[in-house]
């Protein structure tokens, strides 16, 4: 029985695992698997419906391949959601970290400054701070890694401060280590974990956000490849060919199920192991003289 859900759990994790470095593969490999340019187009094969002799998923407006320019666009949509995910969180690990570590005065100057950022929601934070600089896909990740790294740093601050008073913690103080190398050799270990795998279940969030800016025009623009630009650019035909408008929409909503799933199962992976390791102990309890019985 203990076999059989450890192989479960682990299946959980393999699988969407296995899918989200697959995704990446293949935008990777989109210039060798892509069997047309992505953004050469014949107006006679507009709207090719998919199944259509060498177009298996159909054509655009334009009469490009859809197989192609959705490979092509893998690369574009895929960075616009890991590049900002990944600069979220060493930024917000670092902002956590510092108000947890730091005194009151720099513990709440960083909270309220978060806090004014996440007060916004985080499509409106994204649409207005992407309109205020040129559309493309650095306007993508400026905009979703401002977005995102409030979200991080308060994770990372929950933890920082459940392991602040820690006895290993007052013992390095009181060697002399620095707040260097307090901060690499005792708290970011402990955060580390819990702040990646809250990171990865915001990349299908990111995916969907770089998606929708590029959907309303500010993000990647045309003729680059992108799921949310496609979209966009397909919606014309949504009423006459259907599956062929839909195709882009599908793959954003697979990556994003994909990434969540990913997400779920980490999350409940270092839950398990975390409730199996021992709580720290605060630093004043580890000074406490005992009680000598009489």
């Amino acid at each position: 029985m203990a076999a059989r859900l450890l192989a479960r759990r682990n299946l959980g994790l393999v699988v969407p695992g296995a899918l989200a470095v697959l995704l990446v593969l293949l935008a990777l490999a989109a210039p060798l698997l892509a069997p047309y340019d992505p953004a050469a187009g014949r107006l006679a094969d507009r709207l090719l419906d998919p199944g259509s002799p060498g177009h298996p998923l159909g054509t655009d407006g334009q009469g490009r391949d859809l197989l192609s320019r959705l490979l092509w666009a893998g690369r574009a949509s895929l960075t616009g959601g890991l590049v900002p995910v990944t600069v979220a969180t060493v930024a917000g690990t670092l902002l956590g970290i510092a108000a947890g570590l730091g005194g009151r005065f720099t513990e709440q100057a960083l909270l309220r400054a978060l806090d004014v950022l996440y007060a916004f929601p985080g499509v409106l934070l994204a649409i207005a701070i992407a309109s205020l600089l040129t559309p493309g896909l650095g306007a993508t990740v400026l905009a979703l890694s401002v977005v995102l790294t409030p979200a991080v740093a308060r994770v990372a601050f929950t933890e920082t401060r459940r392991i602040r008073t820690a006895e290993y913690l007052e013992a390095a103080r009181v060697s002399g280590a620095g707040w260097g190398a307090l901060v690499l050799r005792q708290v970011a270990p402990v955060v580390a974990p819990v702040v990646l795998v809250y990171a990865s279940s915001l990349v299908g969030l990111a995916v969907v956000y770089a998606a929708g800016l590029s959907f309303l025009g500010l993000g990647v623009a045309p003729p680059t490849a992108e799921w949310g630009a496609m979209l966009d650019e397909l919606r014309p035909a949504l009423l006459t060919h259907p599956w062929v408008a839909v195709l882009p929409a599908l793959v954003i909503l697979a990556v994003s199920v994909v990434f969540n799933t990913l997400g779920e199962a980490l999350r409940t992976r270092v839950g398990d192991a975390a409730a199996q390791l021992p709580r720290p102990v605060p630093a004043r309890a580890a000074r406490a003289p005992k009680q000598v019985s009489r």
